[in-house]
């Protein structure tokens, strides 16, 4: 036992050798050591000749634990400075739950970096506050703010960005591979232990970057950096936007940092994987599978906040197509709102800079130039390929803006696009010379060899089917928009021009139109001389003419779909190939002969969704069965190229394209038949027995309604309000109102208003007379206000409870009434009918 002497010597010694700590340890922490903990996160900070945090759990799991697991440091040239190797002792405080580290420097005689750092308990969280001085300003190649080196490469599947991207770690396939972006927000994520681990930077007028890198012992270095401008990715020789790299660390351009100080705050928040982005009961299909399909492969394609495409970050080149009107309805099966809010801004991009004062758009941005057309390009990195001028890149921005406006509803957002739109539609509508509705390439012969579309070494050349598709989808949907924002003008142009461009869509390929008689099927396209070419059964032209609702003959219909699926049973396919049989020979690049190769007849899931679509409304079963030929693809292959050849059906080309998530999205477009729109949520979905009892979880406007899919009736709710019906309908709910849209009708044809929870289930609805039940957990003390629109005009109508008149009423000459009813009961049998 000590002396009292000895004791007395023993605490000099201990404050000699320590940091100055203003207040007690824990009880259970160490010297040397502090413990911060909230209820999912504790964080164990280790201080002395250093500082860093030694230690971070989340929800139970350790997921750093290693002496430099979290630092702060800064890189020039060859030196590094950190947090791990101080000039002097940190001066440390504990009170009241706000733990300080200050007088944190580090540096050498000629730079000084001193730093003070707040950690503050938050709900359910922890908050990391740093400032930072630098005693002069300097150029440095890295100041990471922090460095946190998770255990294992493998401690989180991924992190999805703040702006609805994706760093997926299984793409991380050999050490010192590095993945950089922008963005403020990273959800570190795991689906086997279903821990989250939620970090975000608050650095108010600063930017924000952030890069994953795979140490060469296989953990996880997040590098998070703070700058006055954007980080820009480092150039080693010409022009190279490249984000993903291999055998280095070093994705960003060193920069200037000014001296003085500079501060910021990192949030760590725990989240249950399952609660944020489960995607509820799936009968019939693997929803694990979905959910990982969706929540990987289909966010792979952006590649950074500003930029979105079907490529993933992971090629060599980093192409993305902005001739792909998919891109926005990948969010459609996403259903992130950070993708949404995220594909705004990278819209409004290419709008500021992929489209030419004269309205073209073009078709590519890459990390380096090496496909452009010479000369062909932009600083911003927006290029034409050399394949040719690839016309479908102008209507495909219109439709990913309308879809992207469709998933919003953001009105004022697309009015930023009206003019942009207008410009890259009216570009190509004065490409039809002759009048008669069909826009003409650049090229009026195959001999050409140049391509003008998405199956970019085929030759397609003047009256392009596959481009004039593309553009109808894109004039229905746009003169909506414009009848949306008052411009019937304009609305009325794109109607008249899509409605001439069907009818020559449709003629016989005698008569200067697309249908080939003879092949069942409708051409790829037509040269300057009347010739006709791709008149083999080209699966993306022939899908689309369904699809998009050209062909609406059924019998034209019917032959395309049923001769198809022989053909895909004859081979034993598990995917629709680009093309049934070959073109003919001089239609493509050499090197797509003999048949079937490449864009000659291999399978790209890129047009999964279309096929889906095509197939749901004639035989759902059929489209069923691709989508789990698909899932059962991906358990073996993870769906990890950019094809599957047409032989083997073997995986090929190391590009993973996130196009190959689309017949999953098709799932949920066509099947599912889920379509947010506008002003409403819009169900119309195409169930089968085995998938009835689906009951999925869907993020809409804010809200994560229920959508209740049964073979006999689908519901949709949130927390107050549900609406049953027997066919397809549309929802909208707010605080105290919710809204029936009948069928694919654009104006709510009921709206209730109450402050009561209320389940409003439609049994009947027409002009002549409208019936549905309600039920509420409890009578309303104050009467519900009922609304109704599209009536008769001027017409007498009764109002019925429980088959009960209450009241007669006569609709306005807009064929509208209201009228206010307190229920007395839970439940009620309503009706308004025709009294005349």
């Amino acid at each position: 036992m000590f002396s009292k002497y000895k004791y007395s010597i023993f605490i000099s010694l201990f404050i000699i050798l320590t940091p100055i700590i203003t207040s007690a340890l824990p009880v259970n922490d160490k010297p040397g050591q502090i413990t911060i903990s909230s209820p999912k996160i504790n964080m164990v900070v280790e201080y002395g000749n250093k500082v860093s945090i030694s230690s971070l759990t989340v929800n139970g799991q350790k997921v750093v634990s290693n002496d430099d697991g979290i630092y702060t440091s800064v890189i020039i040239g060859k030196t590094t400075y950190s947090s791990l190797h101080l000039k002097g002792k940190p001066i440390i405080s504990n009170a009241s739950g706000i733990v300080k580290v200050n007088g944190i420097k580090y540096g050498d005689k000629g730079l000084v970096i001193t730093e003070n750092w707040v950690f503050t308990k938050t709900n359910g969280g922890i908050k990391w506050n740093i400032e930072r001085t630098f005693s002069k300003a300097v150029k440095v190649d890295e100041a990471a703010m922090p460095v946190i080196n998770f255990d294992n490469i493998n401690t989180w599947e991924g992190a999805y960005q703040g702006y609805g991207g994706l760093a997926w770690f299984y793409l991380f396939n050999e050490r010192l591979c590095t993945y950089g972006v922008h963005t403020r927000t990273s959800n570190f994520w795991n689906s086997k232990s279903g821990n989250g681990l939620s970090i975000t930077v608050d650095a108010p007028g600063k930017e924000v970057a952030m890069k994953y890198t795979r140490t060469n012992t296989d953990k996880l270095a997040y590098t998070i950096a703070v700058s006055e401008k954007e980080m820009l990715p480092r150039t080693d020789s010409g022009t190279n936007r490249r984000r993903f790299i291999r055998n280095s660390a070093n994705v960003w351009a060193a920069f200037n940092v000014a001296a003085g100080k500079t501060s910021q705050s990192i949030t760590f928040n725990y989240f249950n994987y399952e609660d944020k982005y489960g995607r509820g009961d799936l009968k019939g299909v693997n929803g694990k599978q979905v959910n990982a399909v969706l929540s990987t492969i289909a966010r792979i394609g952006v590649i950074d906040s500003l930029h979105y495409g079907g490529n993933s970050w992971h090629t060599p080149y980093g192409p993305i197509c902005l001739h792909e009107q998919y891109i926005g309805q990948l969010g459609l099966g996403i259903n992130d709102p950070a993708y949404l809010n995220g594909y705004k801004s990278c819209l409004d991009y290419y709008r500021d800079h992929a489209i030419k004062p004269d309205g073209r758009v073009y078709s590519r941005w890459a990390y380096t130039n090496e496909d452009a057309m010479p000369g062909k390009y932009n600083k911003e990195g927006f290029y034409e390929a050399q394949w040719g001028i690839l016309m479908d890149s102008n209507p495909d921005f219109v439709s990913n803006v309308a879809d992207l406006y469709n998933m919003t509803g953001d009105k004022n957002w697309v009015k930023t696009h009206q003019k942009s739109c207008e410009k890259a539609l009216n570009w190509i509508l004065k490409r039809d010379s002759n009048g008669n509705g069909l826009v003409e390439m650049m090229t009026d012969s195959y001999t050409q060899k140049k391509s003008s579309d998405w199956i970019d070494i085929i030759w397609a050349s003047y009256e392009n089917a596959f481009v004039n598709a593309k553009l109808y989808h894109a004039l229905v949907k746009w003169a909506a928009i414009e009848r949306q924002l008052k411009n019937n003008t304009e609305a009325a142009y794109y109607e008249n021009f899509a409605a001439k461009l069907k009818a020559s869509f449709n003629k016989p390929v005698t008569e200067g139109g697309f249908w080939d008689e003879q092949n069942k099927c409708y051409v790829h396209w037509r040269d300057k001389d009347g010739s006709v070419h791709g008149r083999n059964m080209v699966t993306p032209v022939n899908f689309m003419a369904i699809a998009y609702g050209i062909c609406d003959n059924y019998d034209r219909k019917k032959v395309i779909l049923d001769t198809i699926e022989a053909q895909m049973k004859q081979e034993k396919l598990f995917f629709w190939p680009l093309t049934m049989t070959s073109y003919a020979p001089g239609e493509g690049r050499e090197s797509q002969y003999p048949f079937p190769e490449y864009e000659n007849g291999d399978l790209f899931l890129s047009w999964g969704s279309i096929g889906v679509q095509a197939y749901a409304d004639y035989d759902p079963a059929i489209a069923l069965k691709y989508v789990k030929n698909v899932l059962k693809q991906y358990s073996k292959d993870g769906l990890a190229y950019q094809r599957y050849g047409r032989l083997k059906q073997d995986g090929r080309g190391d590009d993973i394209l996130s196009g190959n998530s689309l017949s999953i999205v098709g799932l949920y477009k066509s099947i599912y038949g889920i379509n947010p729109l506008y002003n409403r949520f819009y169900l119309e979905p195409h169930i089968i027995p085995e998938l009835s009892g689906t009951e999925l979880k869907y993020y809409f406007r804010g809200q994560r309604l229920i959508v209740g899919l049964n073979t006999g009736d689908f519901s949709v709710s949130n927390n107050n309000f549900k609406i049953v019906s027997h066919k397809n309908f549309g929802y909208y709910a707010t605080k105290n109102q919710l809204s029936y849209f009948d069928g694919n009708n654009e104006v709510a044809s009921l709206q209730i208003t109450t402050n009561h929870p209320l389940v409003l289930t439609i049994n009947k609805w027409t002009q002549e007379k409208m019936e549905w039940e309600e039920t509420t957990t409890s009578p309303s003390a104050t009467p519900l206000n009922y609304h109704v629109q599209q009536l008769k005009p001027n017409t007498l109508y009764a109002f019925s409870v429980n088959n009960k008149v209450i009241q007669k009423l006569k609709s306005n000459t807009k064929g509208e009434l209201t009228l206010n009813h307190q229920l007395s009961g839970t439940s009620a049998h309503l009706s308004i009918y025709d009294a005349d």
